[in-house]
C-alpha cells in the first residue's frame, strides 16, 4: 500500500507542475508586438489567475522600455458589477508608466490625445492618489488614518487600452494585458486633508464623465469599494502578497467610475468632481 501510496504521490507532482502554465517570453512578446502596434491580439487560452499575474510582469517589462518606468498602480474591477462581468470576486491590480501621468488637461484646456491611441482606445473617469510616505502600508483602513499618507488626490481621465479582439476578454486575460493600463490625463492636483470631512468629501461626491455633446456617466464616490479610500487597504495586501509594497511619490489610479468607453474622433471628454472642492473640479481630454 505505501508503494502505491508513492506512486499516486509521483505521477501527481508532474500533474501539479503542469498546473502552473505562465505564458512563455515569446508569446508576452508577441502580445506585446499587437499592443504596441495597435492592432488587437488573441486572448491566452486556459489561463489561471496565477499565471496571469506572472504574463503581466513579463509584459509590464516590456511596455515600460516604451512607456517609460513605472510610477504605481492601476485597481481595477471595483465594483460588484464589473467584477460580475469579468468574473472574479476581487479586485485586479495593474502597473501605471510615466506615460500615464504625463498628460493634464483642464476644460480650458483640454490635453490633445489620439482617438485611436490604442489597439481598442477608451476613456473612462477615474481618480489617482500620490503617496506620500511608506507609513501607508501600516495605515490599516481607517480613512483618516490613510489620508496622513497620501499628500494629492488628482482628477485623472484613464486612456486604457482593452487590446483583446471581440468576445475574448475574462478575468485572468484582463489581469494578463496589465489590466488595459496605457495612457491618461491629470487634472490640478488637490492637497490632501487628513480630516474626517475631507474623508467624508471623497465619499459623497459625484463624478461625471461627459462629452461636448452629452453625458456619459454619474457616479457617487462610493462606487469604488463603497468608498475610495478603501481600494487602498485592498492594494496593500495584494502587493505585499508578492513582496511589495507602496513607495513614497507612488501614484495610485483608485478605479472606473464609469465604465470604459470607446474613444471618438473629434470629441472633448470632461470628468467634473462635485463636493470634493469647493467649486466643481474637471480634467479634459480632447481626441482628434
Amino acid at each position: 500500500m505505501r508503494r502505491i501510496a508513492l506512486l499516486a504521490l509521483s505521477l501527481a507532482l508532474p500533474a501539479a507542475a503542469a498546473g502552473a502554465a505562465c505564458p512563455s517570453d515569446a508569446d508576452v512578446a508577441r502580445l506585446a508586438a499587437d499592443i504596441l502596434a495597435r492592432r488587437p491580439a488573441q486572448a491566452y487560452p486556459g489561463l489561471s489567475m496565477e499565471d496571469a499575474a506572472c504574463a503581466r510582469e513579463k509584459l509590464v517589462a516590456i511596455l515600460a522600455q516604451h512607456h517609460g518606468p513605472a510610477v504605481g498602480y492601476k485597481v481595477g474591477l471595483t465594483n460588484a458589477a464589473a467584477q460580475q462581468r469579468f468574473g472574479v470576486p476581487n479586485p485586479v491590480r495593474g502597473t501605471i508608466f510615466f506615460a500615464t501621468t504625463r498628460a493634464q488637461g483642464t476644460a480650458a484646456k483640454p490635453a490633445e490625445i489620439p482617438a485611436a491611441f490604442a489597439a481598442l482606445p477608451n476613456v473612462e473617469s477615474d481618480l489617482l492618489v500620490r503617496v506620500k510616505d511608506e507609513g501607508i502600508n501600516e495605515a490599516g483602513s481607517d480613512h483618516v488614518a490613510i489620508l496622513r499618507h497620501l499628500d494629492q488626490v488628482i482628477p485623472f481621465i484613464e486612456m486604457p487600452d482593452l487590446v483583446l479582439a471581440p468576445g475574448q476578454m475574462n478575468g485572468p486575460n484582463l489581469v494578463a494585458i496589465n489590466v488595459g493600463a496605457r495612457l491618461g490625463v491629470l487634472g490640478e492636483p488637490i492637497p490632501v486633508q487628513a480630516t474626517p470631512e475631507f474623508a467624508a468629501r471623497l465619499g459623497s461626491m459625484t463624478v461625471t464623465l461627459a462629452t461636448d455633446q452629452k453625458e456619459l456617466s454619474r457616479a457617487p464616490g462610493t462606487a469604488l469599494l463603497g468608498h475610495p479610500l478603501n481600494v487602498i487597504p485592498w492594494l496593500v495586501a495584494d502587493l505585499k502578497r508578492d513582496g511589495r509594497q507602496l513607495r513614497a511619490g507612488d501614484m495610485i489610479s483608485l478605479g472606473g467610475f464609469s465604465p470604459a468607453l470607446p474613444t471618438e474622433a473629434g470629441r472633448t471628454v470632461t470628468a467634473t468632481y462635485e463636493g470634493l472642492a469647493e467649486q466643481p473640479v474637471t480634467v479634459s481630454v480632447r481626441t482628434p
